[in-house]
Order: structure tokens, then sequence, then C-alpha cells
């Protein structure tokens, strides 16, 4: 499955304000993303996470979205000037198994890969390029949709996860998702 890129307007889909009811950002990412925090949205979409982030950073910490996608990328820029929150986003559009994140290195407190590894054609570049962007103490939030990613699969994706140089700490509870948060190690 891996290679698989949703379609631009499924995005629309994605950042639907009621799915906040059954996967609300602010819960999934306040316990790992403080005020003043750099985070990173490996494959933000339309950013439904990205504005939450900017909201828990707060004015001192920075979010910087990446997309393959550059129509996501644009609605993201879009909904976050209309959320007052540009200044806090840096939305990026990465090229093939490219995140464009060189210059983050070691600078990048917390990470999510939200339903997002399953479409990626290199899960353990990608994995590889975020674990170089994060601080010692950094964290990696992976969640893969229940639907699309069986649990043999999960645990395929987990041992990949390791490889790249992450340690599991928990297994977050997120609906419709199979979850890792990890330690950088």
């Amino acid at each position: 499955m891996a290679g698989f890129v949703s379609p631009w307007w499924i995005g629309y889909f994605m950042a639907c304000p009621l799915r906040k009811l059954v996967q609300d950002p602010e819960k999934i990412l306040a316990p790992q993303v403080p005020p003043g925090a750099t985070a990173l949205d490996a494959g933000c979409a339309m950013g439904f996470f990205s504005l939450a982030m900017a909201e828990l950073v707060g004015p001192g910490g920075r979010v910087h979205s990446v997309d393959l996608q550059k129509r996501m990328i644009d609605s993201l820029r879009w909904r976050a000037a209309r959320a007052g929150l540009s200044e806090r986003i840096d939305a990026r559009t990465c090229a093939g198994n490219d995140l464009g994140i060189d210059d983050l290195a070691g600078k990048v407190d917390f990470a999510l890969s939200f339903c997002v590894l399953q479409e990626v054609p290199d899960p353990a570049s990608f994995l590889r390029q975020i674990h170089r962007s994060l601080k010692p103490e950094g964290k990696l939030l992976v969640a893969a949709p229940t639907g699309r990613v069986g649990r043999e699969a999960y645990k395929a994706t987990l041992a990949t996860i390791r490889e790249a140089g992450f340690e599991l700490l928990e297994r977050p509870k997120i609906p419709l998702c199979r979850t890792a948060l990890c330690a950088k190690s």
C-alpha cells in the first residue's frame, strides 16, 4: 500500500470540523506539545493537526508543516491566515522521498506522522529524516488508520520505527488508529 497518495480533495474531509468529535487534535497533542515548542507535522494535508499545534505552541513556538501536495499546503496557508496563526506556521511542499527539512536538524521537540506513513514510498527514509530533525529528547507520534493498516502490517511499521532509531514509549489511544509514541534514541 505504500506509495498510494490520497488525492488532494480528500483533504477537505480530513480537515472537516466534525472530525474533532472523533479525533480532537488538542486532546491528542496537548500532552506532547508545550508552549514554546518547535513541532513538525510531516504529511500535514490541509493542517487539521498543524493548526492545533500552532495554538498549543503559542506565540513563542513554531510549527513546520510539510506535505507533498501543493494544493494541501495552499489550503493550510489560507486556513492559518484565517485563524491568525500564519506567523507560527512554516508550510512547505516537499518532493518525493525528501521532506526538505535538513535545516531543522536537531531543532524539533515533537514530530507527528498522522495517517501518512502508509502512503510514503520509503517509510524508513521518511522516519530517518524525522529522527535527524528531532532534538535528543524529541518525540514522534505515529498514527496509522486501522481501516488501511492491519495488525500485521503495523507490526512491520513498528519494526521500521525502531530501525530508524526510535524507542517505543507507549501506544496512546486514538480512535480509528494504531499508534506509537516514540522517543529519539
